[in-house]
């Protein structure tokens, strides 16, 4: 029996793991201790749980583990990073103009673009790069924007809407050649692509334990510590946790979680990659041959085997979310789909309103079946059909009326 509603959001978030769950019980009732007690055995079982789950976190991304800082997850790393890296690295004092440039894009999540408007406030440049219809961020783009006051470039790995893949290694190697220090947002490609930050030349780099089927409020941060060695500024000040970077008592339960669930991904994701794209391309070659009208928004090639982002032409996608209430999916990211604004992103790479209104993302995951993606292909094809039915818009469509030649009244 096929168990309501489908779960297609795992962009958003994973279930967590059976097995990251067993391995985090034990640190909440016996092994309680604060690995910042040093005197005692509860404070040393705990500080060698946290670093047992350092290894891992390193080992998936290619680091050293003293180059992993623990967060509260990709919001906060993102925050520390840009922030911090800005800060250590301005070149001039705070209050003037001309502190240093900035390099990102307009489709990066909201925890990198929010940062970057805060830094514009306090004297920063920030360029906004936007990509072509494609979504991909290119090195030549990067390069086109670099100046010599040029401090900080951020990038994310893959786009969390479409899943498009930018040239993340390239645009490090770029930043490399120029002294600029390069953070990747990459909260959606670790434990889902092979990562080796030494190979992909990157400075910073933030990851997320509840994409990858940990347990939410727990992340990671990447700082090298070679070749360059970077250095931040922290946001946080206490007792002088984690190197100093981020104060606060270790979230010790969460952190055991975050380090089994990168060690299963390590072990499990080149399997999980091609099981989930060819689920994917299952969803997607049917609803294509299904409906007419379905765009692919983002560089099909270049994407996350996961996640698709579809429109419907001459559907509105929220009215479509509510016709197929038994699956959730999403119209945008989780953090920003509290707004009825079409998604962002979709307007950063040229998509009109009608379509970016009419776009959904299905992100598939570790528990996702084939029963699951057909039981989603017949929903969809009949709302689809039916909310193009009540369209007037569909009506004229059909006539052969090009709709956006029509001018519309407002009162």
């Amino acid at each position: 029996m096929l168990k309501l509603p489908v779960y297609l959001d795992h962009a958003a978030t994973t279930p967590c793991d059976p097995r990251v769950v067993e391995a985090m019980l034990p640190y909440f009732t016996e092994k309680f201790g604060n690995p910042g007690s040093r005197n005692h055995q509860f404070g040393w079982e705990s500080e060698e749980a946290v670093e047992t789950a350092r290894e891992r976190c390193a080992a998936i991304i290619g680091a050293q583990p003293k180059e992993v800082v623990f967060t509260s997850g990709s919001t906060e790393g993102n925050n520390l990073a840009i922030k911090g890296a800005a800060e250590m690295y301005a070149l001039k004092p705070e209050g003037q103009e001309g502190r240093g440039h900035i390099i990102t894009s307009a489709i990066e999540h909201k925890a990198v673009l929010d940062p970057c408007k805060r830094l514009q406030k306090r004297g920063f440049d920030v360029t906004y790069l936007e990509p072509p219809r494609d979504g991909i961020v290119t090195a030549e783009m990067v390069k086109a924007a670099m100046r010599d006051d040029t401090i900080l470039v951020t990038i994310m790995w893959a786009n969390n809407e479409m899943g498009t893949i930018n040239e993340v290694p390239q645009i490090g190697a770029l930043c490399h050649e120029r002294n600029v220090v390069f953070h990747t947002d990459a909260t959606q490609w670790v434990g889902k692509m092979p990562t080796d930050v030494e190979k992909d030349n990157i400075d910073l780099l933030t990851w997320s334990s509840h994409k990858i089927y940990g347990p939410k409020g727990v992340g990671g941060l990447y700082i090298r510590r070679r070749k360059p060695r970077i250095r931040l500024v922290a946001q946080q000040e206490g007792g002088g946790q984690e190197r100093g970077y981020r104060s606060g008592t270790l979230n010790v339960t969460g952190i055991v979680g975050f380090g089994k669930a990168c060690e299963i991904c390590a072990n499990e994701m080149d399997t999980e990659r091609e099981r989930l794209r060819a689920l994917r391309d299952h969803l997607e070659s049917s609803m294509i041959k299904n409906v007419e009208h379905v765009h692919i928004n983002g560089r099909p090639e270049r994407r996350l085997a996961h996640i698709t982002n579809m429109s419907f032409g001459f559907v509105e996608g929220e009215g479509l979310m509510m016709a197929i209430k038994d699956i959730a999916v999403s119209s945008g990211s989780a953090c920003t789909s509290a707004s009825l604004e079409p998604s962002y992103v979709l307007k950063g790479i040229g998509v009109g309103d009608d379509l970016a209104h009419s776009s959904l993302r299905f992100s598939l995951g570790r528990w996702s079946t084939k029963e699951q993606i057909d039981f989603a292909i017949e929903k969809l094809t009949w709302a689809v059909n039916h909310l193009r039915e009540l369209s007037p818009l569909w009506d004229m469509h059909k006539e052969g009326i090009d709709i956006s030649t029509i001018e519309w009244a407002h009162h």
